[in-house]
């Protein structure tokens, strides 16, 4: 169906047929008509009045129809025209659609035709008209499709520096970065909570003025993060709201998101736009995911230095018990050397004397001498499975 949008641009010199065209046909149908008489009107009625459609005599005065679309060509311009011909005049009809036009009626002109030939060239204009909105439409998919790729990419970065990077400052510092990247912001900053006091620390920050990113690692106060540090709630402000906060000096619009810890603040997370254009709630919800990680990372750096303390804790417990068993270590070594030597000795002399003729010895001597050698044996077997227990230990 036509729209009152439609407009068609009428060239005709007879004011019978402009009349019939415009009047007659196409304006009770709803169509936008403006009609001139000659060529020189109509190039600047063109560009003024932007037809969907002209429809132009190619016998005119002066300036003929194909001057006309010579002239729409060298201006890039790309409205279909529909070209008014006399029967006799097939040789300029041809012409005429090698210089670009769409479609022809032949004269005398009847309603019907006009109508036929008007609503197949609007079908082509308004098929190329959805084709273009669908472009833009596809071109605006893409490029909203490529920011939520960029937007995942960073904040998986920021998932896997949590796990890479043990130097707490330079995640701090990817952290910022990857925030002020998601809100398509231009500054950001991360407070801390210090300690069990109220005030909260800069901790990082990103293109902020010299001046404030010299306070890194002490007490600042931007002038709102700590009103969203007692709400406990993400806050965005812009334009002149913003105005009242001491924050106004480096931006036009914030976005603060509380960093929380078992439901308590413990840090602020802000980005700031130099613009008064509003955050919206996907940036909201991206930096809150940012927000969600500075928690884990904070969480994970607490459980590490309580795992330490307790590893240097247990190592204090096992350090005595260690010295304690070099000690038994030495213990036994000592006595093996010690005993090791007079044994060997006593039993040679032993060796000796049941070996011998001595005469003066006894048969209840050597008795005893050969049980005092069977109890040596035991005892140097003792020293022996002694000394063999102590390398095992070691």
């Amino acid at each position: 169906m036509s729209t009152p949008l439609e407009r068609i641009l009428v060239v005709e010199g007879d004011p019978d047929v402009s009349d019939l065209i415009a009047r007659q046909v196409l304006q009770p149908l709803g169509y936008r008509v403006k009609v001139v008489t000659g060529v020189p009107s109509a190039i600047q009625e063109a560009a003024s009045f932007s037809p969907d459609i002209v429809i132009v005599n190619l016998n005119l005065p002066e300036l003929s129809g194909k001057d006309f679309l010579v002239a729409l060509s060298s201006q890039g311009a790309e409205v279909p025209v529909i070209v008014i011909a006399e029967e006799g005049f097939e040789d300029d009809v041809i012409q005429a659609f090698r210089l670009g036009a769409t479609d022809f009626l032949k004269s005398p002109l009847r309603e019907a035709e006009i109508v036929s030939a008007v609503e197949r060239v609007l079908k082509q204009v308004r098929a190329k008209r959805e084709r273009r909105l669908l472009a833009h439409k596809l071109e605006r998919t893409n490029r909203e499709l490529k920011h939520r790729v960029r937007d995942l990419t960073t904040i998986f970065g920021i998932g896997k520096a949590i796990t890479s990077i043990t130097d707490q400052q330079v995640l701090f510092d990817r952290i910022v970065e990857g925030a002020v990247s998601v809100t398509e912001a231009e500054k950001g900053w991360l407070h801390l909570r210090k300690g069990d006091d109220k005030a909260f620390v800069l901790r990082a920050s990103k293109n902020l003025p010299k001046p404030i990113a010299a306070k890194l690692g002490q007490e600042w106060d931007d002038g709102i993060s700590s009103l969203v540090a007692l709400s406990g709630e993400t806050f965005s402000i812009h334009g002149e709201a913003l105005q009242r906060f001491k924050v106004s000096q480096l931006g036009k619009s914030a976005l603060v998101v509380p960093v929380k810890a078992q439901e308590q603040v413990i840090g602020l997370l802000v980005t700031v736009r130099d613009k008064s254009v509003p955050f919206n709630p996907g940036n909201q919800a991206l930096l809150e995911a940012v927000a969600d990680y500075v928690s884990v990372s904070l969480v994970n750096a607490r459980l590490f230095q309580a795992l330490k303390e307790q590893a240097r804790s247990m190592q204090n417990m096992v350090k005595p018990s260690v010295e304690d068993d070099k000690v038994k270590d030495d213990t036994l070594r000592n006595v093996s050397q010690i005993f090791q030597l007079p044994l060997d000795d006593i039993e040679q002399q032993i060796e000796f004397i049941l070996d011998g003729d001595d005469q003066d010895v006894d048969d209840d001597q050597m008795k005893a001498l050969r049980d005092l050698r069977t109890n040596l044996v035991d005892v140097k077997r003792l020293v022996a499975t002694l000394s063999q227990f102590q390398k095992a230990e070691a």
